[in-house]
């Protein structure tokens, strides 16, 4: 087995891929179409990823031996240019469940269909989206619509700190439903610009991430 400096050793097809520099981005490595299973690709890739966490909550349930509490960390992560994660963790600890969810939003990573999708706007720029954005969680729906260079992000605090850690600078943003719980709105967010990115997903890509699905390491 190979093992890098840091003592990483890659378990999937995806993993050796990138420590043998066959695969030497994080564009390569999405349109591989192979299930992105190790935190460490993403620090290859893409180090010195910028993480906000959105919300902290504790969570009670009563088990046998009594009561258990645990903690929820909503977090995303993202570079500032093009590329967002997002995931929940919970743990006995907040900084557990922190770095969980830090974890498993790398594995969530996405590009973000970035453009100047305005018809205000000129064509070219990487500012905002190609076209409008739907996504929805529970009882939340949130739409991001294109908006010209210099608007900004008309958006909640939640939404905003998402789309700025995807690179997003200018955008309008409605939401519907119950948008006070953090948990549903930053995924719907998170779900309205994965639903854009992957309606540009090409065929054959979808093709192979979904033969790929249930790769077990060797």
């Amino acid at each position: 087995m190979s093992r890098s400096n840091n003592g990483w050793e890659p378990r999937t097809r995806l993993g050796r891929m990138v420590q043998d520099g066959d695969v030497t981005s994080m564009d390569q490595a999405l349109e591989s179409g192979l299930p992105l299973k190790e935190p460490e690709i993403v620090d290859q890739l893409l180090p010195g990823l910028d993480d906000d966490v959105l919300d902290i909550n504790m969570v009670q349930r009563m088990t046998d031996s009594g009561r258990r509490v645990k903690f929820r960390c909503v977090v995303a992560v993202g570079n500032r240019d093009g590329y967002l994660g997002y995931a929940e963790g919970r743990d006995d600890q907040v900084g557990g469940a922190i770095q969980k969810a830090i974890e498993v939003a790398k594995l969530n990573i996405i590009k973000v269909d970035r453009g100047s999708g305005s018809w205000e706007d000129r064509a070219g720029g990487t500012h905002s989206l190609t076209r409008k954005a739907e996504g929805k969680a529970g009882s939340v729906t949130v739409e991001i619509i294109p908006a010209p260079r210099g608007l900004g992000l008309a958006a909640s605090e939640t939404t905003r700190s998402i789309l700025e850690l995807a690179g997003v600078q200018d955008a309008w943003t409605k939401s519907h439903g119950n948008t006070r719980t953090t948990v549903n709105l930053a995924k719907a967010t998170y779900n309205a610009l994965r639903n854009a990115s992957q309606s540009r997903t090409p065929r054959r890509a979808r093709q192979v991430q979904a033969d790929a699905e249930g790769e077990v390491s060797e």
